[in-house]
């Protein structure tokens, strides 16, 4: 029987399965699909479960059930490429014959002395739950800081400000304007909501480290909080640095045309761990896993894979529970929308993603 072995059930990975599944399987070929998790967490929505917004059980999604899939739960520590050999923290290898490595993400820290040991993430639901108690455990007119003014940073800010009005909520930027990626038209949205909302926005802050309670600003300045929230980027998961393979400025590997590690055929990469035209999002995931799927399938069948240029759609971000912010989709014609529309709309995608229709 031929290993078929999906390494983390995230958007791209079970977007992946979900393809596969609806699809006939060789007889001679089983999937497997591993997590450390019996359930699909959606990561978009960490955020909201930070906050306090969300409850643990609106973010779990069931993985999907086929005879002809299973499910392997376990912390993966290691991939041998040679040997086509996955190890386990405990438990026993796994041998493959094809592998999708979907294993997402985790923070990345920049080198900042102290910002691992002493900051709180959403990288992860183990990690967003601590942070969760450690800010809904604050007493009144306590401080969060929130280091990062992209689309992260934006909205755990805007929940905890609805979560908990007592609070003091403070965004530490290095850029210029919140959301420098996007238009300026929409920064200044923002910027005007967290004003009108009591949220400080602080931009140009070069945190060069953290302690217990403050992050300095260069040298010498301190900026004091009760919590710090890191949402400054992230990185490929470290067991992608030790496969010894080409990757990109990121960290990200570096693919052939069909998604797989050159001269790897057997092995390909999906979502925040592969080197796409794109930055990691959930929805580069997804796209990238159907793709995927189609060159899967047509190996099945004895076909030249074909893959056509990842599109995608646009980006959402929600300010609490009543407004929010787009780019692309249409909409209408403009290239970027404010209000209560584009919440309604990340509202929907969510629902299609818990339900798997899109």
């Amino acid at each position: 029987m031929k290993n078929l072995v999906i390494l983390g059930a995230g958007y791209g990975g079970v977007t992946l399965a979900h393809e596969l599944l609806d699809h006939k399987i060789p007889a001679d070929t089983q999937i497997i699909l591993v997590d450390r998790m019996p359930f699909q967490g959606l990561k978009t929505e960490y955020y909201a479960l930070a906050a306090g917004t969300a409850s643990d059980l609106e973010l779990r999604v069931k993985f999907p059930t086929h005879a002809k899939m299973t499910t392997r739960y376990g912390d993966v520590t290691g991939i041998n490429l040679e040997d086509k050999v996955i190890s386990f923290e405990d438990g026993e290898p796994l041998n493959y014959d094809q592998m999708v490595i979907a294993l997402g993400c985790t923070d990345n820290f920049h080198g900042v002395p102290g910002a691992a040991e002493y900051t709180s993430t959403i990288q992860s639901f183990t990690a967003t739950r601590d942070t969760y108690l450690k800010i809904n455990n604050l007493p009144p007119q306590a401080t969060v800081n929130i280091v990062g003014g992209g689309l992260s940073g934006i909205e755990i800010a805007a929940e905890i400000r609805e979560s908990r009005e007592d609070l003091n909520v403070r965004i530490l930027d290095r850029g210029e304007r919140l959301l420098s990626s996007s238009p300026p038209r929409l920064s200044k949205y923002v910027e005007e909501w967290f004003r009108e909302h009591n949220v400080e926005v602080r931009n140009h802050i070069n945190i060069s480290r953290v302690e217990g309670h403050c992050v300095y600003n260069g040298e010498s300045e301190r900026i004091s909080a009760d919590v710090t929230v890191w949402t400054a980027g992230i990185r490929p998961v470290p067991l992608i640095d030790e496969l010894n393979v080409n990757q990109d400025n990121s960290g990200r590997v570096i693919l052939d045309e069909l998604y797989r590690i050159p001269g790897r055929p057997e092995v390909f990469v999906c979502g925040d761990c592969a080197s796409l035209p794109f930055a990691a999002s959930a929805q580069a995931a997804e796209a990238q896993a159907e793709q995927i799927a189609n060159v899967i399938v047509a190996g099945w069948k004895g076909e030249q894979p074909k893959v056509q240029p990842l599109k995608l759609k646009g980006t959402l971000g929600a300010l609490g529970k009543k407004s929010g912010f787009g780019t692309g989709f249409g909409f209408g014609g403009k290239s970027s929308v404010t209000g209560k529309v584009p919440r309604l709309l990340k509202s929907g995608v969510l629902w299609m993603s818990k339900h798997h229709f899109g």
